[in-house]
């Protein structure tokens, strides 16, 4: 439990700086951080739940695509927990298209490197 709520921290430390710098990301919320924390919740539990099983059964079609596909999945794993946190608590974070997911998949990937490279040492 102690290694989620980490990795939930971690990725809205991330998720907040992926809707700071790009325009195509908006925090919905008041205060915005609390959507962040929505956003980043789900992403953390489809994370360690399904989104391993999918990418493995789509690992096939990943390598046929040089890798296409994993930005696709990324995307609408994205929009899921978009979906999912503006649903069920009215916050979240809204995405406003393919583009800045992917671009928000690279800058969270980043930062959550950097932040848990940072608190590991």
């Amino acid at each position: 439990m102690k290694d989620f709520l980490i990795r939930w921290a971690i990725l809205t430390i991330a998720a907040g700086v992926m809707v700071v710098l790009l325009p195509g990301m908006h925090a919905v919320g008041d205060p915005p951080i609390l959507g962040v924390a929505a956003f980043s919740l789900f992403m953390a539990l489809l994370n360690a739940s399904i989104k391993p099983v999918v990418q493995m059964l789509a690992l096939p079609f990943s390598i046929l695509t040089f890798g296409i596909l994993a930005l696709v999945i990324n995307w609408l794993f994205m929009e899921l927990a978009s979906w999912l946190a503006l649903s069920l608590f009215g916050v979240g974070v809204s995405i406003d298209g393919f583009l800045w997911a992917t671009l928000g998949s690279l800058i969270m990937s980043i930062v959550s490197g950097i932040v848990s490279a940072a608190f590991s040492s």
